[in-house]
């Protein structure tokens, strides 16, 4: 039985592959390979390996992880046209792979890359990979967000051993496609709800290495010309879909939407059925085992969750937090005027960086530095009025 929190879990995982056969298929079905394993919508219920991997009783991130390390070593597979494992190099490349994608100023990866055993430098690596999702956000709305993104790493791995390197602004650009793609896709919606814009703000903020000006302007400037591989292409069509299956319902707008991206990306009409019908197909089978259709919303259920859990961990560190907000009379002024009238940009860049600055101070609320941290300000920044002294409200008035 592996273990993912255990050490020594790849080193298992692969010698239990050892030696068995890895049939040598298309690119399509491998990309079908690796979704029918739920992989692709953040929601794993099997692995697409030679030697079955039991995964009752593991927890999100342990499948999560697991799976990764599976469709990347599926990927290498393929590229390398050896239907036998190699696990040495497979090891070796898939390190330096994440070492050349790790961005510069992160700081997730650093000590994992000090191992010395190959094995456990990658289960590290993997380890830190799945807690940069593994934040507040994620473990309050379904993974299916954040975990679903974990396919980009498998995209960028494919071009890596293609061309044993991967150009600096890679991993960007397939980000920003796929933001748009996303944003695209929601703007078809014929009802739209601001719980659209909410999980459209999840998205954005799952995402690793593309800046905030940067996620503005792939809302608005994309180049629609066939590019990417079949893995890339077919896993546009199915964030697509995963954006608009978010209310259960595919208007002929939206389908209409889904075509007009088929041609653009140059796949085959009778291939993209194939790929819908599969989608449809895994959601309506698992879409009571799947936290994100779990719920009528499932956006408002983040969001209401979520509120009840930052308005608890207010509540617990309240005498530091009006400490730290106290020492700052204009944070003061600008939090309580917010409740009354709306801010402008000015003023929300001070009360954004100030609360910021108080939230570094507080371990307990460094949940607001992790990726994804600054879509709950919001509603931090909702609560911190009710908790200032009564008397400083009535001096305002």
């Amino acid at each position: 039985m592996i273990n993912p929190s255990a050490l020594g879990w790849i080193d298992k995982f692969l010698s239990q592959n050892n030696n068995a056969i890895f049939p040598l298929k298309s690119w399509e079905d491998v990309y079908f390979d690796i979704q029918q394993t739920g992989f692709i919508y953040g929601h794993v219920i099997s692995l697409q390996a030679p030697k079955t991997t039991i995964l009752k009783n593991w927890t999100v991130d342990e499948t999560t992880k697991i799976a990764l390390l599976n469709a990347l070593y599926l990927v290498f597979v393929q590229q390398t046209n050896t239907n036998t494992t190699t696990t040495d190099v497979f090891l070796e490349k898939t390190i330096q792979f994440y070492k050349k994608s790790v961005p510069q100023n992160t700081f997730f990866f650093s000590e994992w890359f000090k191992a010395e055993k190959s094995s456990s430098k990658l289960e590290g690596i993997l380890d830190a990979r799945i807690q940069t999702n593994s934040n507040f956000i994620s473990k309050n709305f379904s993974h299916i967000v954040t975990n679903a993104l974990l396919f980009i790493d498998v995209l960028a791995f494919q071009y890596f051993l293609e061309n044993d390197d991967l150009a600096d602004n890679f991993l960007k650009k397939i980000e920003e496609n796929c933001l748009y793609i996303v944003s695209k896709a929601l703007q078809t919606k014929t009802e739209k709800t601001t719980y659209d814009d909410l999980l459209l703000k999840l998205f954005k903020n799952s995402l690793r290495f593309t800046s905030f000006s940067d996620k503005k302007n792939a809302e608005t400037e994309f180049d629609w010309k066939p590019f990417g591989t079949i893995l890339e292409k077919y896993y546009y069509i199915d964030l697509a879909e995963m954006a608009l299956w978010n209310d259960a319902v595919l208007e002929p707008s939206e389908n209409d939407f889904l075509m007009r991206l088929v041609e653009n990306l140059g796949l085959e009409e009778q291939k993209f059925k194939k790929n819908h019908s599969n989608i449809g197909e895994f959601i309506k089978k698992y879409k009571h085992e799947i936290p994100y259709f779990k719920f009528s919303n499932p956006v408002k259920h983040f969001y209401d969750n979520t509120t009840q859990n930052v308005s608890k961990l207010i509540l617990r560190n309240k005498k530091r937090l009006i400490q730290e907000v106290s020492e700052s009379k204009e944070l003061m002024v600008l939090l309580t005027q917010s409740t009354t009238r709306k801010l402008d940009e000015t003023e929300k860049k001070k009360v954004k960086k100030q609360l910021l600055d108080i939230c570094k101070t507080i371990p307990s609320l460094t949940i607001f530095l992790l990726p994804g941290g600054g879509l709950l300000l919001p509603i931090l920044i909702k609560f911190i009025p009710q908790l200032l002294p009564s008397a400083f409200n009535e001096n305002l008035e």
